[in-house]
C-alpha cells in the first residue's frame, strides 16, 4: 500500500520520533510553519500540497481541523485520512479529550518547542512589544491579550528536551502572574495515524470525497470537542 504524509513543520519533532517508533516508511511533505492563524492560506497550501500528490493509495494529513483549515480539502485519486481532533495541541495530547480536561481546569495556553522556534505565539508577541513599546507597556498589553489565560502549560512530548524552553516559558509566565505547568504529552494518536488502524478516531475520505462541514458538525456535537476552533464559543 502506497502512503504518503503530509504533515505541520511545527510537529516535526514528534511526526520524526512517531516514524522512528513505529518504523513505518512513509515519505514526509512538510508544510510551512506559521499558518495556523490564517486557515483560508492554510486550506490552500494543504490543497496544492495534496494536488501534486500522485500514484499514492493514501494520503495522510498530520493535522487537526485549525479553525476550519481543513474544510472543502479532496483528493481525486487517494484516500484521506485526518484525524478527528480540533487542533494539533490535541494531537500532541493523545485525543481533545485530554486536552478539554485540562484547559476545564483553567484557561490555559499551551506551547511546545515547536510552537515556541515556528509558531506566532504569545511569547513571540511579547519580544515584539518589548521591542516597539519597552517593558512596562509591553507588560501591560499582553495581560490585556491573556486576561483569560490563567496557566501555560509546555507539552512534554518526549521528542525533545524541554529544558532548552523552560527559561523562556517559565520567565513569560511569571511576568504575565500565570501559573507555570510541565504536562506530559502522548504519542498515541500521531502514531496510530501512522499505522491504523483508522477506527472512529478518524476522518476516512474516499476518492473525490470533499471534507464539508457535516463532519465537523457530528464532531462538534461530542461530547466536551472544543468548539472554539471552529469559531464556536471562546
Amino acid at each position: 500500500m502506497s502512503i504518503v504524509i503530509v504533515a505541520c513543520q511545527t510537529i516535526c519533532d514528534e511526526v520524526d520520533l512517531a516514524i522512528a517508533e513505529t518504523g513505518v516508511s512513509h515519505p514526509v511533505l512538510w508544510v510551512e510553519s506559521g499558518l495556523h492563524n490564517f486557515p483560508d492560506t492554510l486550506r490552500t497550501k494543504l490543497q496544492e500540497q495534496i494536488n501534486r500528490i500522485s500514484h499514492v493509495e493514501k494520503i495522510i494529513l498530520a493535522y487537526g481541523y485549525c479553525g476550519n483549515s481543513l474544510l472543502g480539502l479532496y483528493s481525486d485519486h487517494a484516500t484521506l485520512v485526518i484525524p478527528r481532533v480540533d487542533d494539533c495541541i490535541s494531537l500532541l495530547l493523545g485525543s481533545y479529550q485530554s486536552r478539554e480536561r485540562l484547559s476545564q481546569e483553567m484557561g490555559t495556553y499551551f506551547l511546545t518547542r515547536g510552537w515556541l522556534e515556528n509558531e506566532n505565539n504569545i511569547i513571540k508577541e511579547y519580544e515584539r512589544c518589548l521591542d516597539r513599546y519597552g517593558q512596562v507597556q509591553a507588560e501591560r498589553v499582553m495581560k490585556v491579550m491573556m486576561e483569560h489565560y490563567r496557566r501555560l502549560v509546555l507539552i512534554d512530548t518526549g521528542a525533545y528536551a524541554v529544558d532548552g524552553c523552560l527559561k523562556k516559558s517559565c520567565d513569560f509566565s511569571q511576568r504575565m502572574g500565570l501559573q507555570h505547568q510541565v504536562v506530559t504529552g502522548s504519542l498515541r494518536l500521531l502514531k496510530k495515524l501512522f499505522t491504523g488502524p483508522w477506527d472512529e478516531e478518524f476522518l476516512v475520505l474516499k476518492p473525490g470525497e470533499v471534507l464539508s462541514m457535516e463532519y465537523f458538525r457530528r464532531d462538534m456535537s461530542k461530547p466536551g470537542f472544543n468548539q472554539t476552533m471552529f469559531g464556536f464559543g471562546r
